[in-house]
């Protein structure tokens, strides 16, 4: 069995994200158990949180887990600023949780943008398909272009479309999807091997 701890930044990431990891635990057949810890309050509430997380792991008031999962949005400062964010914070602590062990999910440059990627898998949740939305950095952009396309698929966005996450990730080409953003692409990238490791390591 292997532990994962999501560390997410808001509903949205959680709900993307767990069923990315689920769905890619039942592809390579691994059992795995998921922890999520949704912050609420925007990046540094999820720094903050994540120190003591972190804190407490260190003096052994929690269990260390097989992978950790950091989801953020990159939020226009570029994934790559982001991740190295996110790593100083974990490397400040030493080695309680190596690197090799952290997964990250930063959106570039926000989490509702990947659900609008797969145009067949929106459809095939939703009924009708969606346009890939190209990159701009605008706050609220996406999440408006995600409950204006489930409103064109004639269904009424009760949560902005978050809803529909679950069902749509695990509709997804993955393949497509490594592809298709590059953000996407480095946090699936991280994941199988990771997943891959542990089913042979299983057999």
């Amino acid at each position: 069995m292997r532990e994962v701890v999501l560390f997410t930044e808001d509903s949205g990431h959680e709900v993307f994200v767990r069923a990315l990891v689920n769905r890619m635990a039942q592809e390579y057949n691994v059992h795995a158990v998921l922890h999520p810890r949704s912050v609420r309050g925007g990046y540094g509430k999820v720094t903050t949180e994540l120190k003591q997380y972190l804190r407490d792991l260190k003096n052994g008031r929690e269990q260390t887990p097989d992978l950790l999962v950091v989801a953020t949005d990159a939020n226009c400062k570029g994934y790559l600023k982001r991740r190295q964010e996110v790593d100083k914070v974990v490397i400040a602590f030493g080695d309680i949780v190596p690197l090799d062990h952290v997964a990250h999910a930063i959106p570039d440059p926000h989490v509702e943008r990947w659900p609008l990627l797969d145009s067949a898998a929106f459809k095939a949740v939703l009924g009708r398909g969606c346009e890939a939305p190209g990159y701009k950095c605008e706050r609220n952009r996406y999440k408006q272009l995600l409950a204006e396309a489930v409103r064109n698929a004639g269904v009424a966005p009760i949560l902005g479309g978050i809803e529909h996450m679950e069902d749509i990730v695990n509709a997804m080409d993955l393949q497509h999807a490594q592809t298709a953003d590059d953000s996407l692409g480095k946090l699936l990238g991280e994941l199988h091997p990771v997943f891959r490791s542990w089913a042979s390591s299983s057999t």
